[in-house]
Formats: structure tokens, C-alpha cells, sequence
């Protein structure tokens, strides 16, 4: 049985989506292509923080997390090639809908005064890629069994040809993006021109200010000369 957002995008997304841009074949069709679930935890911390972080991985994607290695010693870091920093799963197909809808419906609510999220994340090639500051947002963490709180970084990899085509993608997945309230034209350029006059009126009555004091400064050298 396939999974509840794949069926919601084959029935509505893709007409949607088809209809709007009138695209000739199926395949220019944006799509949701993986998604990548990553966990970075400092060398400095003690040894079972990674496996406390992969297992929390596992419990969140429901796949085995794979240990990301550094690849360079960096001295100031007190870091040597081949140390364990992280940890990371890559998630496709099914599984990979499974995890949208759950981070989607059931995650991202419970964020404190979560009000949506910022549509400036995605990359320029439709990649979309945001932060999440604990694990404990998803229900399958135990509170009382987590020994530190750990954040991770979420990237959905779309085939859009362009960030505006795989955010309209994502809107029609229900992706929660926050709301742009614009400000009208005129109004941004009328508060840019006051805020111009203003600013050209406190100079004219620095410079005025600077004259008098020159000024005064003058009158009362001649005034020391005379005596």
C-alpha cells in the first residue's frame, strides 16, 4: 500500500500542477526526489553521543543512521580524519512520503510558537533545507530517556528546475511556509523619503551647530589677542 501523501500527490498535486504550467510531458512534473536527515555532533563530547544521536536517528526515520567521518585534520578544532561527527539517513520513495507527512502533520506543530517557515531556505536548484533545534519534536522521542538535546538539519531534494516551482510544490503538499505580508510600493518609498528628509535635516543642524562653535571659538581667541 503506497503511502497517503503519494496518493495526494498523484491525485491532486500532479492535475495541479499540470494545469497551471502546461507541461508536455510527465516527467517535467516536479517531484519530491529524497530527503536527508542530518544530526552533527561536536568531537569534543563523549563517545556515546554519537550512538545516543544515531539511535535517536533510527527512531525518528525509521532507518539506520550511517556515522559521518571527518574527512580532514583541522588542529583548531581538535580534529582528526576519520573522527565520527555525526550521523546522517537518506530517505526515498515511501519512506521518504511517511516522514514528509509525519513531519508535516505531527513534528513541526508541536515547535514553541511555530508560525511557519521561512521560504528564503531553498538553494537556487529547488532544494529546500532548514534546522530544527531538538529532536524532541517528534513523538517517537522518549523525554525522559533523551540524555541531551540534539538538533538536526532536514534538506528536501525536489527535481524542480527552480526554487519558485519546487515551492509550489511544497505548498500543495502542505508544506507549513510562513506568510509574506507585503508592504504596498508607495508606501515603502514614502517612509524611504521621510526617513531621507530627516536624515539631511539632523546634518544641516550638525553643521550649523559645528559654525557656532567655530565661531565662538573664533570671537574668543581675538578676545584673549586684545588683552
Amino acid at each position: 500500500m503506497k503511502a497517503r501523501l503519494y496518493e495526494k500527490y498523484k491525485n491532486e498535486v500532479v492535475p495541479a500542477l499540470k494545469q497551471k504550467h502546461n507541461y508536455k510531458n510527465v516527467h517535467q512534473i516536479p517531484m519530491l526526489e529524497k530527503i536527508v536527515v542530518n544530526m552533527g555532533v561536536g568531537a569534543s563530547l563523549e563517545k556515546n553521543a554519537i550512538d545516543d544521536a544515531a539511535k535517536d536517528l533510527s527512531l525518528i526515520t525509521g532507518r539506520k543512521a550511517v556515522i559521518s567521518k571527518s574527512r580532514h585534520d583541522i588542529a583548531n578544532f581538535k580534529l582528526r580524519e576519520g573522527m565520527p561527527i555525526g550521523c546522517r539517513v537518506t530517505l526515498r520513495r515511501d519512506a521518504m512520503y511517511e516522514f514528509f507527512d509525519r513531519l508535516v502533520a505531527t513534528a513541526l506543530p508541536r515547535i514553541r510558537d511555530f508560525r511557519g517557515l521561512s521560504h528564503r531556505k531553498f538553494d537556487g536548484r529547488g532544494n529546500y533545507t532548514f534546522g530544527v533545534a531538538e529532536q524532541t519534536i517528534f513523538p517517537e522521542i522518549e523525554l525522559d530517556k533523551i540524555k541531551r538535546t540534539q538538533g538536526m538539519d532536514i534538506t528536501i531534494v525536489t527535481t524542480a528546475r527552480d526554487d519558485a516551482q519546487a515551492q509550489e510544490l511544497l505548498k500543495l503538499m502542505g508544506f507549513p511556509f510562513a506568510e509574506v505580508k507585503e508592504t504596498p510600493k508607495e508606501t515603502v518609498k514614502d517612509a524611504a523619503m521621510e526617513e531621507a528628509k530627516a536624515a539631511a535635516k539632523a546634518a544641516a543642524r550638525e553643521l550649523a551647530r559645528q559654525e557656532e562653535a567655530e565661531h565662538a571659538a573664533r570671537e574668543s581667541a581675538k578676545a584673549a589677542a586684545k588683552e
